[in-house]
């Protein structure tokens, strides 16, 4: 995270404050620092900032306006946001240099509940002048696939808070509203973790938007220093349950490269990158044949942990498992010689800080079958977006099965459904939460969009969050699913091929709801430090 409060974003305060004024003289604003008061001077007055983060690319533009007057309305002054934090670095491998942080003015150890004054003092020690700030004030944690749902409890919060503010400090609140990775933007952190879908944070504003506990008791801790806007709040939007949707089977990966991969495939003796293929995001098909006999286990293996970050492994149409980044490096397969090895690798998202940030994606080294370096590869770099978008409704939805596997493994395949949001009923669509009862690991689109990555297998996100907008009543909605390990139906069981559109989320073993007791959420990653 580059946690700095940019000093551009004070100019949207005119924005959010409705000041005419500001708007119409902007060229006669000014912002200084006055180093012999230690304080900004904004307009040539005093200002000190009270800020909160919000990722517009984490928040769908329709909801833009509802965010900032609730962020307004909560007392604050100024807010703060990044090109980009905690999701995918995309280009060259110094990416995050060529952007790097401003000489920042803040307080080291910028979390709730930590001491504030011995802080500020670490501050003072390189910076003797000027104002104090806190540039990054954690008001929550970011999750990770595996793991419990990080939180930190409102009172600690809004302790802290007060803290900063009684020394006159400025301060930003990262995050204000977390938002959500929509499709394939969710990030990593090292020894490799990745981000789940949701960026809800545990932020005063819930990944939907809603008003939280911690949201009042933050506004009332910024009240007894500054006067707040007066008016009414904004509500949190209204959620719907539109209930289960049955899905049919339509193809499976494999017997859909044609359509994924209208170009062919890059043939390389030795694997290449996602980057090298041009495959920013998402998934790379890895395809060579069978050098040998295989007709006991045979080791096929990563020696070098040379799977970024998952591969789904098929030998003729046979599931076999998947190899996953410093988990399994190693998976016994069968086969004859000459028969078909498939590997779907999934870029899991990227690592965005620290010094492992030149993160490379898909086989970035050679795999071995029973020691021996396989070779001549055909590489197929799947486009998703178009195939989902342009091909997948027009495709007959059937089941292809396959194969015979004894593995608990179903080939990676897409599944389709249409449900309709009646147009009579007032206020319809609403924002909802889908969710994955039975279904393993996997990507979601909805009318196009696509939502992100589901893994209830792992958790702790279960429901994924649908924003109103990618919903219409004119027509069926269309949701397509691809299951890359195990759907809950098509293996000879009386399960369905269901999800679930339901009202409230979970992203943990908490579920969100407006107002939830502070003492009812699990203790943050605070208390264990």
């Amino acid at each position: 995270m580059l946690g700095v409060v940019r000093i551009l974003s004070l100019l949207l305060v005119p924005l959010l404050l409705g000041s005419a004024r500001g708007l119409h003289n902007a060229s006669q604003r000014t912002f200084e620092i006055d180093y012999g008061h230690n304080c900004f001077l904004k307009d040539g007055q005093p200002f000190r900032y009270i800020s909160g983060s919000i990722h517009y690319f984490r928040v769908p533009r329709f909801y833009w306006k509802d965010r900032l007057l609730k962020m307004k309305m909560a007392g604050l002054n100024a807010i703060q946001t990044l090109p980009c934090s905690c999701g995918q670095v995309v280009g060259s491998p110094s990416a995050q240099d060529e952007a790097p942080p401003l000489s920042e003015r803040r307080a080291d150890y910028n979390s709730a509940g930590v001491n504030i004054t011995a802080a500020f003092l670490i501050q003072r020690k390189s910076e003797p002048k000027g104002p104090l700030v806190n540039s990054e004030f954690y008001t929550g944690w970011l999750d990770h696939w595996g793991q419990p749902h990080s939180t930190v409890k409102t009172e600690v919060v809004a302790s802290s808070l007060h803290d900063i503010l009684s020394r006159g400090a400025s301060v930003n609140m990262y995050m204000f509203i977390g938002g959500t990775n929509f499709a394939y933007w969710n990030g990593a952190n090292t020894p490799y973790q990745a981000q789940p879908t949701s960026y809800d944070y545990d932020a005063p504003l819930s990944e939907a938007g809603d008003l939280s506990e911690k949201y009042f008791a933050v506004r009332d801790v910024i009240q007894q220093f500054e006067k707040v806007p007066e008016g009414p709040i904004p509500p949190s939007t209204p959620k719907f349950a539109y209930g289960r949707v049955g899905l049919k089977k339509l193809k499976t990966v494999e017997e859909a490269l044609n359509l994924l991969c209208p170009s062919g495939p890059v043939k390389s003796v030795y694997p290449l990158t996602f980057i090298q293929v041009k495959q920013y995001f998402g998934f790379v098909l890895y395809r060579t044949t069978l050098p040998q006999d295989c007709s006991d286990p045979t080791p096929l293996s990563s020696p070098f942990n040379g799977v970024h970050d998952r591969a789904y492994v098929s030998v003729d149409g046979v599931p076999h498992g998947v190899l996953e980044r410093d988990i399994v490096i190693t998976l016994n397969i069968t086969g004859k010689a000459g028969a078909t090895l498939d590997l779907l690798v999934e870029n899991m998202g990227r690592v965005n800080y620290g010094s492992f940030i030149n993160d490379f994606k898909g086989l970035i080294s050679n795999l071995t079958l029973a020691s021996k370096i396989l070779t001549d590869w055909e590489i197929f770099p799947l486009d998703m977006e178009d195939a989902v978008c342009n091909h997948l409704g027009t495709w007959d939805g059937h089941d292809s099965g396959c194969a015979h596997s004894a593995s608990d493994y179903t080939l990676p395949a897409f599944y389709v459904a249409n449900f309709s949001i009646p147009s009579g009923i007032p206020d319809l669509p609403q924002d909802t939460f889908i969710q994955f009862s039975g279904w393993t690991k996997g990507q979601v689109w909805i009318n196009g969009f696509n939502l992100g990555r589901y893994w209830p297998a792992r958790g702790p996100q279960m429901t994924l969050f649908v924003p109103q907008h990618i919903l219409v009543t004119s027509a069926p909605n269309t949701i397509i699913v691809l299951e890359l390990e195990r759907a809950p139906c098509g293996r000879g069981g009386p399960e369905l091929c269901t999800v679930e559109f339901v009202d409230r989320p979970v992203i943990g073993a908490v579920k969100t709801h407006s107002h939830v007791p502070a003492d009812q959420h699990q203790d943050s990653w605070l208390d264990r430090v």
